[in-house]
């Protein structure tokens, strides 16, 4: 058998630091995930064994023998930044699946790095805890993202500005499909190092987007641009269908495979606002709710320009061409799959759409609430009816929405006979959900509520039954 050599061995020299892990007075499993787990071949480790890989930070066998912290550059609320790079995590293995696809295990809260800058390199523990919850949670959306793999608390006392302190600290581990973010060519490119961007490119499209290999750079730069902006543009729509706001869209933060992950200030949506805000350091409003789809292009833009050096202005743009049809694509067809609905043609969904999200703003209708009472529409007219939203149901400005509703066909309606839909309101993650549960772990370190949160968000998932879920 062919000895596995991770494939981020190619370009490490050019896009990555070698970095030795912090070390932790304590090393507390607080979460594993070992759904995740046993889909890459990681389900047998023993309590003792995850927690020296994921709490010490130890090398897993036949893997990088010493975690890479990556380089990269980045827009930060509009504003270019050379001065990133992975600054309190890093990439800790790389391996494949069980089902063959690459997959990485990198860290949050894991120690300096040559570019902590003035930071700790430490992460809160209520920071872990928020990141294991909306990963769950989006993933039960179906919304394509990073999943938290592991929390260790670490015993050490964190001072935060937007946390009391002194706060508890964790390191997380996250799976997710790669690490290559669109800083990584916008740190290139402003070097003017043509072929570490012509790696980059030949890497990316070598592991990540073969469909894009072309043997002409200039057509090979441009067709990875293209997957890049169909991909991000799937990965949007599911945001909006969803009503997730993820605060802090800056180009750092977008991965080539249009993948969610670094979470930070994330919200999702009480009742529907398109100037909703996620992050209270977002003064402007430039990531809010309504702005996704836009910020979502321009940040491909930006990778355009970092990919120009080697392709056509023309081809490139002729790339990010796709983005907006895969956006409105994904995010039609995510909307009916929330509402348990079978997708018809693309106008008529959008069109379908438009009216729904339209009384959805206007009546400031309690968002997750209205997806679980009309899941299946015409087959949950009578679950409907005995909503708490019972009222704005029978209201005359619903009565084309409900029209509208009951014309679509169920999409597996036997899933309304999951547990899950038996009850009377939904499973969400508003901010005073994660609070009143984060409050009894503060306070007298009670994981209860915390773990009956996970219960609830895994009926949704298991009730949703969403064909063909990734990792």
């Amino acid at each position: 058998m062919t000895e596995f050599v991770p494939p981020i061995l190619e370009i490490s020299d050019a896009f990555a630091d070698p970095v030795q892990p912090a070390e932790f007075p304590k090393t507390i499993l607080r979460y594993r995930n070992q759904a995740a787990a046993e889909k890459v071949g990681l389900a047998d480790l023993s309590e003792p064994d995850w927690i020296k890989f994921f709490g010490q930070l130890v090398s897993l066998p036949d893997n990088l023998h010493t975690p890479l912290a990556l380089r990269y550059h980045g827009h930060q609320f509009g504003v270019y930044n050379p001065d990133l790079g992975d600054g309190r995590g890093f990439l800790f293995a790389q391996f494949r699946a069980l089902d063959g696809k690459l997959v990485e295990l990198g860290t949050k809260g894991s120690g300096q790095t040559p570019w902590s800058r003035q930071g700790d390199g430490r992460l809160t523990l209520k920071g872990g805890v928020r990141e294991i919850l909306a990963s769950l949670y989006l993933r039960a959306l179906g919304v394509k993202t990073s999943s938290a793999f592991s929390l260790i608390e670490t015993g050490e006392a964190l001072t935060r500005s937007d946390e009391p302190s002194p706060a508890r600290s964790c390191v997380l581990v996250r799976l997710s499909e790669t690490h290559i973010r669109f800083g990584s060519f916008q740190r290139v490119m402003a070097m003017d190092e043509r072929e570490n961007l012509a790696r980059l490119i030949t890497h990316s499209v070598t592991h990540y987007h073969r469909e894009a290999r072309d043997p002409d750079m200039t057509r090979q730069s441009a067709a990875l641009l293209e997957c890049i902006a169909r991909e991000t543009g799937k990965m949007i729509g599911q945001w909006m269908a969803s009503g997730f706001v993820h605060g802090v869209m800056n180009t750092d933060n977008f991965n080539i495979t249009g993948e969610t992950f670094d979470f930070g200030p994330y919200r999702f949506l009480p009742q529907s606002d398109p100037n909703f805000v996620a992050a209270y350091f977002d003064q402007q409003g430039l990531y809010r709710f309504g702005r996704q789809p836009v910020q979502g292009l321009w940040a491909l833009q930006q990778l355009a320009a970092a990919l120009s050096p080697l392709a056509d202005a023309s081809d490139l743009a002729e790339a990010l061409n796709v983005y907006e049809p895969a956006y409105q694509a994904s995010f039609a067809a995510h909307s009916c799959a929330l509402l348990g609905l079978e997708s018809t043609h693309l106008d008529e969904d959008l069109e379908f759409c438009g009216l729904f999200y339209a009384w959805l703003t206007k009546s400031q209708a309690v968002w997750p609430q209205v997806f679980f009472d009309w899941f299946g529409g015409p087959a949950s007219e009578r679950r409907a009816d005995q909503s708490p939203l019972k009222n704005l149901y029978n209201a005359a400005e619903f009565a084309p929405v409900r029209q509208a509703l009951l014309a679509r066909t169920p999409d597996r309606p036997e899933r309304l006979g999951a547990e899950y839909f038996q009850a009377g309101s939904p499973t969400r993650l508003l901010i005073d959900d994660i609070e009143a549960l984060w409050q009894p772990i503060a306070e007298a370190d009670d994981w209860s509520s915390f773990e009956a949160k996970l219960k609830e968000i895994e009926a949704l998932r298991c009730a949703m039954d969403w064909p063909g879920a990734p990792l």
